[in-house]
């Protein structure tokens, strides 16, 4: 008996010893060898060496240019990079792959897609945006996933170069094995995929006519292993939320553009999804329409659909779920629960049991406002709002919420245009008259996602506040008679361009203007870039040399060849029927100033307590400094990318317009250090460390507000001693 009594003690006290060096059991968050910090997503590190104590100290400890400070090939990053063995992995902003020291910097190798020697099969100078890389081994066998445009290639990590027994010489065409024509579709994922034993996962950003469907990969071969269709096929669950029971064989979109968590030990892979095409208008996809603007649970073994959740409902406003969902295990009513933390464009977080889809925390479905005079239009009657957490970004306004910071002229000129506007609170119906979208097509919640503290549950998540005016206009519908190639190219244009160019062709939002493109485009590159696309603008392999043609005249003002007649077909026998309405382009509600046309604050840094749904504290993130230096309390500014909270107290994030990398207490909410960036750090940071040093690391390239560029990762250390 004393024996055992000696024993039950032993026990107790190396159990207060394990408590006491480890009191939470979460020191599996010291690393940064995905995305993220971890699969589940909760960007937390649970290093402590800095500290709110000394994080006013941190100093650059390196800077890498991953372009050579080639100012021509800078350009936004919104790359998180991974962090194994002592090597950094990241992506450059023109997509070069690189592994550098995590210590110091130095650059070990790096690989260029574009390099017709190093890349033979995959080679392109055309890139798309990439958010991060993916990291797996085998023993000695130790490769880096990651995708440039339509190609999934497989690096080495060692050595940089190719292995050339995945797939093809080193990459695999993404384009096949999407039951579409693949010489039709255009697909390029920006964010990185997920691995899962020997599996890695993958969707990403699609033209409106090439589905978003999620799937699985052989890691050692590249061979496609399933496919979960996003839009179902007949017989598929799903299917019979679509009024138009063909639309599987056309319509585009519901991708999961925004990345995947995954729950490793069950083996269920979560992948949030965008709406359908087309994005303001549904007169010609009525229904609820699975499985847009979704979170799906998938058995990531077989793809197998094990729960889903629709956050919007018929969206006709653009709320892709834009972020992937954070794994949390709630403390609630005296229970743990596996759970997921889903935010959202709409600034609603969504907590779903994590083996069943059902809600933690009752959610409702509300009436909302289906008034329309869109042809063919039926708007969901109700959408769901959860009861807690409480949204974390504003949903009404009124007259009352405009801009006050201004003068009288400019904000008379806000008053008479928010007049005009249908507007009033979310998912108020798109229109003709313009309709104030609110929270706006960036957030809310954006692609950066929250962080969770794991040893408390709360959740950080920053937000944007910024109201944008969506046109809705009639496409005008093709003529029999003879055309032009001025007349089919401006079409085409207002189809196809319009939405992100504008009418004017002078832009909007985060759209450039391509007024005298002519200046830097060739017909023959401007043919090119319309089938590979670049960045955030989709390629257009749907179109065929006709039609691309006639564009190219048009944008080019080629004079010669707009008075030639166009041959081409006004409908295609197989095409999808034309979209009845378009929209003249991402335009946000702003003052004459270049200021949001609504109050303050822009922008919000919100933490929340999982445990009870009840928020913390809330803060104004980010600041116009002219408006600061005269006296007004900081603003919030647009903000995009993540924090990363840490075990030392500390909430880092960069994100900001303004350019400024910051510290918070995560208790508090009280800023703690801030330093300004080479450019914007448009990314989320990493969090690692190297022979006992902790290190926070940024991208930083801005370009994404037309301002400074770089092409820097920053690393910042306390002095070493």
């Amino acid at each position: 008996m004393k024996s055992n009594n000696t024993r039950r003690l032993l026990l107790i006290c190396l159990a207060a010893l394990y408590a006491a060096c480890n009191p939470t059991g979460i020191k599996k968050y010291a690393d940064w060898r995905s995305t993220g910090g971890s699969k589940g997503n909760i960007r937390y590190s649970s290093l402590d060496q800095i500290d709110t104590a000394n994080v006013g100290r941190l100093q650059v400890a390196w800077v890498y240019y991953s372009e050579k400070q080639d100012s021509t090939r800078y350009g936004a990053m919104q790359c998180n990079p991974v962090i194994v063995d002592g090597v950094l992995y990241g992506v450059s902003p023109k997509l070069k792959l690189f592994a550098v020291d995590a210590a110091t910097g130095k650059e070990k190798w790096s690989f260029d897609p574009a390099d017709t020697l190093a890349n033979k099969t995959w080679h392109r100078n055309s890139v798309n945006m990439n958010r991060g890389v993916a990291y797996w081994a085998d023993g000695d066998d130790k490769r880096i996933i990651y995708t440039v445009g339509a190609v999934a290639l497989c690096v080495n990590a060692v050595t940089g170069k190719l292995v050339t027994s995945f797939g093809k010489q080193g990459g695999i065409d993404l384009r096949e094995g999407l039951d579409r024509d693949s010489a039709k579709v255009f697909i390029a994922p920006t964010s990185p995929v997920m691995i899962y034993r020997d599996l890695f996962f993958l969707s990403g950003l699609v033209s409106e006519e090439t589905p978003g469907h999620i799937r699985a990969f052989d890691v050692r071969t590249g061979k496609q292993q399933w496919i979960f269709h996003t839009i179902p096929y007949p017989g598929e669950p799903g299917h019979e939320t679509w009024e138009d029971t063909t639309a599987y064989k056309y319509m585009g979109s519901t991708n999961s553009w925004a990345g995947f968590s995954l729950d490793e030990e069950r083996g269920i892979l979560f992948a949030p999804t965008g709406n359908p095409t087309n994005d303001f208008y549904g007169g010609q996809r009525r229904g609820a329409g699975l499985y847009g603007n979704c979170i799906l649970a998938l058995d990531a073994a077989t793809g197998k659909l094990l729960w889903h959740f629709q956050t919007v409902h018929h969206d006709v406003w653009d709320m892709d779920i834009s972020s992937p969902p954070v794994l949390v295990t709630i403390k609630k009513d005296g229970r743990k629960i596996d759970a997921i933390a889903q935010s959202t464009k709409t600034g609603l977080i969504f907590v779903l049991d994590r083996e069943t889809g059902k809600p933690v925390y009752p959610i409702e479905e509300r009436a909302v406002d289906t008034t329309t005079t869109l042809t063919g239009e039926k708007l969901w009657p109700t959408q769901p709002f959860p009861v807690l957490p409480k949204p974390f970004a504003r949903h009404t306004l009124t007259e009352a919420d405009l801009n006050r910071l201004v003068d009288e002229a400019s904000y008379q000129d806000i008053l008479k245009r928010f007049r005009s506007y249908r507007a009033g609170t979310i998912f108020t119906p798109p229109s003709k008259e313009g309709t104030l979208v609110f929270p706006g097509y960036d957030g809310g919640g954006e692609w950066g996602g929250p962080s969770l503290d794991p040893e408390t549950n709360v959740l950080y998540v920053n937000a944007n506040e910024m109201a944008w005016v969506l046109n809705i206009v009639d496409n005008d519908p093709p003529k029999e008679k003879k055309r032009t190639k001025l007349e089919a190219g401006a079409v085409l244009y207002h189809q196809y361009c319009m939405q992100c160019h504008g009418p004017e062709r002078l832009g909007g939002g985060d759209y450039p203007s391509i007024v005298g493109v002519e200046k830097k485009y060739t017909y023959s590159r401007l043919l090119a870039l319309l089938s590979t696309g670049r960045r955030m603008m989709p390629g257009f392999n749907h179109l065929d040399s006709l039609e691309k043609d006639a564009i190219a005249s048009f944008i080019l003002d080629l004079k010669q060849l707009q008075l030639q007649e166009y041959k081409g077909q006004s409908k295609k026998e197989d095409a999808p029927p034309q979209a009845l309405y378009g929209f003249t382009g991402y335009n946000k509600f702003l003052t004459k100033e270049g200021y949001p046309a609504i109050s303050p604050p822009w922008g919000t840094l919100n933490a929340i307590n999982l445990n009870t749904g009840q928020y913390l504290w809330k803060i104004p993130f980010g600041e116009f400094e002219e408006l600061t230096k005269k006296g007004i309390p900081e603003t919030g500014r647009e903000n995009y990318g993540g924090p990363v909270a840490t075990a030392g107290g500390v909430l880092f994030i960069a994100a900001s317009a303004d350019g400024y990398m910051r510290a918070y207490n995560k208790r508090t909410g009280a800023l703690l250090w801030k330093v300004m960036l080479p450019a914007p750090g448009i990314a989320t940071p990493a969090v690692y460390a190297v022979n006992g040093r902790q290190y926070v690391v940024i991208a930083c390239g801005g370009g994404k507000w037309g301002g400074k560029s770089s092409d820097a990762y920053v690393a910042f250390a306390l002095p070493s001693k």
